[in-house]
């Protein structure tokens, strides 16, 4: 998708990393094995309007028989390296091991938070992302098990909602984030969202 980004070289900061969000901006890397990392900035954003999120009655069935053990901030590291690792449906990634060292940090101050999906002891699904003022910031969902992580985003959903929190930020679209509601917007139309929303106090996850 259309979208400005450039180089950076390595000097980055979480606070930076807070500030770069707050303007519409956020990191990738190539690879997973890229030392660096660049900054992107989509001429057409994708957004999870919170009060028009939408659960398939399917899905819907499936959350009511608990196949998993859901739980917030638990397992944080465990989280994202799971969203680092290649997989079936996935063969790279664009988790490196700067990115991964930065957003710990954000979780250790109170900005990167995730929702995990436990079977036993084992974690089979989740997702992280980063969250200020009332805005959340979507990042990455990985899932091991059927619908692990579709529930853990209806469980975020269902916190943000409760917790007060007004924009959800998917980065992009996909076929997947578009059944629950996901759609794309400009990037002004987003600015005007994304700036009161970072404006407000920050919202506790």
């Amino acid at each position: 998708m259309a979208g400005r980004r450039g180089r950076y070289y390595p000097a980055i900061t979480p606070e930076i990393l807070l500030r770069a969000y707050s303007i519409g901006l956020f990191p990738m890397a190539e690879s997973a094995d890229d030392p660096e990392i660049f900054w992107v900035e989509p001429e057409v954003r994708g957004i999870l309007p919170l009060e028009a999120f939408h659960v398939s009655k399917s899905l819907a069935k499936t959350i009511r028989k608990k196949p998993f053990d859901i739980r917030f901030d638990s397992a944080f590291e465990q989280v994202i390296a799971l969203c680092a690792e290649p997989a079936e449906d996935r063969p790279s990634t664009w988790i490196n091991s700067t990115i991964r060292k930065l957003y710990i940090e954000l979780h250790r101050m109170g900005h990167a938070h995730s929702v995990e999906a436990f079977e036993g002891d084992e974690l089979v699904g989740g997702l992280y992302g980063v969250s200020l003022g009332s805005a959340f910031f979507g990042e990455s969902m990985v899932s091991r098990r059927t619908d692990a992580s579709k529930i853990c985003l209806v469980q975020l959903v269902e916190r943000l909602r409760a917790r007060g929190f007004t924009l959800l930020d998917t980065q992009f679209t996909t076929e997947h984030l578009k059944t629950f509601g996901a759609i794309d917007i400009p990037k002004d139309e987003y600015l005007a969202l994304l700036r009161p929303a970072v404006d407000l106090p920050h919202r506790q996850f």
